[in-house]
């Protein structure tokens, strides 16, 4: 999913941000929100990773009791 979103933001932001023709017209979201969106999607899969961000260790130097 995040992959077909990295390809959409760079097709979109190749392509002119509006279009008009006989057909009519059309206008794509911002960049700055399909940016955003991409970040968005990016933290909810880093928050179901199992690993952890940030651990905490206590170190003991060697002979310290």
């Amino acid at each position: 999913m995040a992959d077909e979103l990295k390809d959409t933001i760079l097709e979109n932001a190749q392509g002119p941000a509006k279009a008009s023709g006989d057909a009519g017209s059309i206008e794509q979201h911002k960049l700055t929100d399909q940016i955003e969106a991409d970040r968005y999607l990016a933290s909810k899969q880093a928050a179901k990773s199992k690993r952890r961000g940030l651990v905490f260790n206590k170190i003991v130097p060697p002979g310290a009791e």
